[in-house]
């Protein structure tokens, strides 16, 4: 029986004869009984009758060979394989280097077979177009688009662009480190050969099923990002803070549960909760209103309302002033607000909390760790600041390599790198900026 032979012209990529270990060329025979692997013989040793272990001479046999016609009578199937080959090798179009690497047919013999049967072949075309079509539905199921934007960033290796889209590579629609990075490592050393115990094999089983659910999970949580939207972070942060801090505060409590909801389920209950909290405060609104009588007492009250918290604010910060006092520059700023209040602008000038309470005193670095690292203008900066030293040092390495690496550094990029108060963040990058630590960019 004639079967058409999976092996190229090179000898070296032909599996070896399990008889004399030669490498084999065909004609050559594989045992119809023994496998996998296939048990394949040349014909040497297909004639000495060669026995090994469960293989017997007796055993059915298949003739492999490609010395026979598939599409054109003039034409074998190993002759059409190495067409196929060459003109993957030499480029198409390329005739006269796909005759000479093929030896048996001329340039015009090539190009007129490979333009009739695989150009213009209507079952080849159809089939082509079959795959095409199931490798870009694939591609829409596994790869993660990135969507804002037609032309994806590419942004250099760990830097903050890279970190805030964990590593995403958009023009590959892969990460730089997959979920359980090494998984593969499990798998670098197992080979199944035929003399494995029925113990050892179902072993290697097991560890191929364990791998398999790894590359599960990947997928799934790909899937995750790219319903939720996550490769994005920035504007996944700038559309959660459009709710109230209520709201905000429900959002990351109920994050967990996005896998389950999935991603439209999950936006409907945000909304809903949302909108439940809006028609609250209305409620609120209007119960307020009803015990301030009719509809034109209503407007009357909101108005006064409005006047006594602009009132109560005023002397919230008039209770402020022999605490400010003391300061001339807390004093300064205090007045320049109060006179932007009373001008109908809103104030510019930052200024102490108006919650009433004192400022904090500096803090006391007496035996914290680290302090013994910092000169003296930074230990004035610790304390005025409130920062333990071990903290203030994390932050400054931070901001210095990442200055190095962009070549300057804004304060936006500050505040995105170092997650705290954006007050205590703005003076450290003015600090590092004034001591030469880093530099503006």
């Amino acid at each position: 029986m004639e079967r058409l032979a999976s092996f190229s012209n090179d000898p070296f990529d032909k599996p070896p004869c399990r008889g004399c270990s030669s490498y084999l060329s065909e004609p050559y025979v594989k045992c119809a009984e023994c496998g996998p692997p296939p048990f394949l013989l040349c014909l040497q040793c297909f004639t000495r009758g060669f026995e090994y272990k469960k293989h017997q001479s007796d055993h059915t046999y298949e003739i492999m060979t490609s010395d026979f016609p598939v599409l054109d009578p003039n034409w074998t199937a190993q002759e059409e394989m190495s067409l196929l080959e060459a003109v993957m090798d030499c480029g198409f179009g390329n005739w006269q280097d796909v005759a000479n690497q093929m030896c048996t047919k001329s340039k015009e013999e090539c190009e007129k077979h490979y333009m009739k049967h695989f150009i213009n072949n209507p079952l080849f075309a159809s089939t082509l177009l079959t795959l095409k079509q199931a490798e870009e539905v694939q591609q829409q199921e596994t790869a993660i688009p990135f969507h804002p934007a037609d032309d994806p960033p590419r942004p250099t290796f760990d830097s903050l662009l890279s970190r805030d889209m964990a590593g995403y590579m958009p023009a590959r629609a892969d990460f730089v480190e997959e979920f359980d990075n090494y998984a593969e490592w499990d798998l670098r050393d197992i080979d199944f050969v035929e003399d494995d115990s029925d113990i050892l094999h179902a072993l290697k089983i097991a560890v191929v099923d364990i791998y398999h659910s790894r590359l599960k999970e990947r997928q799934r949580r790909k899937k995750i990002i790219r319903d939720h939207g996550l490769i994005n972070l920035r504007k996944f942060q700038i559309l959660e803070r459009r709710y109230p801090k209520e709201v905000q505060d429900l959002y990351e409590t109920m994050r967990r549960f996005a896998r389950i909801l999935g991603p439209v389920e999950h936006d409907k209950f945000i909304e809903s909760h949302a909108l439940e909290f809006e028609l609250r405060r209305e409620i609120k609104r209007l119960q307020e209103n009803r015990a301030a009588g009719s509809a034109v007492s209503a407007r009357t009250y909101d108005h006064l309302k409005k006047s006594r918290d602009e009132e109560r604010l005023k002397r919230t910060m008039l209770s402020e002033v022999p605490q400010y006092i003391r300061d001339s520059s807390a004093c300064q700023q205090w007045l320049s607000r109060q006179a932007d209040i009373d001008s109908g602008l809103t104030p510019t000038v930052p200024v102490p909390s108006t919650t009433g309470r004192r400022s904090a005193p500096p803090l006391n670095l007496t035996g914290l760790p680290g302090t013994e690292k910092l000169n003296e203008k930074e230990k004035e900066l610790c304390q005025m600041v409130r920062l333990v030293p071990g903290a203030y040092l994390e932050y400054k390495a931070a901001l210095v390599n990442e200055c190095n690496k962009q070549g300057g550094l804004r304060l936006a990029q500050a505040r995105a790198l170092i997650k705290i108060d954006v007050n205590k963040t703005r003076k450290i990058y003015d600090f590092l900026i004034r001591e030469g630590y880093i530099t503006k960019a």
